[in-house]
């Protein structure tokens, strides 16, 4: 069992082989993230990118994996914040296969909690090549030796990283108020927010994530998750992540069905994000409504069809609290 005294700031530890195949790439994409380039291999060809890619949502719950297995389910972890920033380096293909690769960057002692600490972490994800393809950099909290932590058990690890969503999934919600038509890079407008729609987070669908993405305790068993510090089961902070992007997509769609095919401008993959703040639990039976605002906005120099745009992002339960923010950036065409 790893204490929080455990982690020692300069160490450097690798572990894993983890392969991802095209399946993997269309399950999970089709749940959370069906852009073209993600799910049609063929559409894909004409992308960006030039060929089906996993989502960087995919590639960040297959980091949390990774770390759940290598250390995380034998420590006193008891989740984290948020997270500095996510870098996607290199799309993740099908047949890579991917390990984890984390350093110890920092470590302190909670004031307001003496029974914990938190450590902060560099993980990178390592393709077959050794390639980095996505970097991240955030705090986790853990306990500290002779706080009495006592680790729940059960065989959190018997299912694979393959995602399976449950037959009772949910649907992205759209919202009542009008979806307005898109908009090229050109026309964008800083200041212009969106709501996105809403999705209600299932126990059944939260169980499934963790089982595949983060196999925490207090994401899976509700006995487990009543004796946690979070007192009842909840979602994992990557399923609450990748709900906005469901979120977001399902609002592109509504938008391009209001415009012949070829007339919506296109969207392009994205470098990562910053500031992603789990401000609050989502629990089983919460409804979260996302909403996304237009940040600020730059031409690519490297490719001047495209330009990049910043985007604030939040996610906001039932009771009106904010429990996901981030700041987001995005390719979207130019107009011509």
């Amino acid at each position: 069992m790893l204490y929080f005294e455990d982690f020692v700031p300069g160490s450097v530890n690798e572990y894993g082989s983890l392969a991802v195949s095209q399946d993997d790439i269309l399950a999970f994409a089709g749940r959370f993230d069906a852009q073209d380039f993600h799910i049609d291999p063929d559409k894909a060809k004409a992308s960006f990118v030039g060929t089906l890619i996993g989502s960087g949502w995919h590639s960040c719950a297959l980091l949390m994996r990774l770390a759940a297995e290598a250390f995380f389910l034998d420590s006193t972890s008891m989740g984290s914040p948020g997270v500095e920033e996510v870098k996607w380096l290199r799309p993740v293909k099908p047949g890579d296969t991917l390990r984890l690769r984390w350093t110890v960057a920092e470590t302190k002692e909670s004031r307001s909690r003496p029974e914990m600490g938190l450590v902060k972490f560099r993980f990178e994800l390592l393709n077959q090549r050794g390639e980095p393809v996505v970097e991240q950099n955030n705090w986790v909290m853990f306990g500290r030796r002779g706080s009495g932590f006592e680790a729940a058990r059960g065989d959190w690890l018997a299912h694979s990283a393959s995602y399976e969503p449950p037959q009772l999934t949910t649907s992205v919600e759209a919202p009542t108020k009008p979806t307005a038509s898109p908009r090229y890079f050109d026309e964008l407008a800083i200041g212009d927010s969106y709501e996105l729609g809403s999705l209600v987070f299932t126990p059944q669908e939260i169980v499934a994530f963790a089982r595949s993405f983060d196999p925490q305790p207090f994401h899976m068993d509700e006995e487990a998750a009543r004796k946690s510090s979070f007192g009842s089961l909840c979602a994992s902070g990557w399923h609450t992540a990748a709900g906005w992007m469901a979120a977001m997509v399902s609002h592109r769609r509504r938008q391009e069905a209001m415009l012949a095919p070829s007339a919506a401008p296109r969207l392009g993959p994205s470098s990562g994000f910053k500031n992603l703040r789990w401000l609050k639990p989502v629990y089983a039976g919460d409804r979260i409504t996302y909403h996304s605002a237009v940040a600020d906005k730059r031409p690519s120099f490297s490719r001047p069809d495209w330009g990049l745009f910043f985007h604030h992002n939040t996610g906001v339960n039932q009771k009106g609290e904010t429990v996901l923010s981030f700041e987001g950036c995005v390719f979207l065409e130019r107009k011509r």
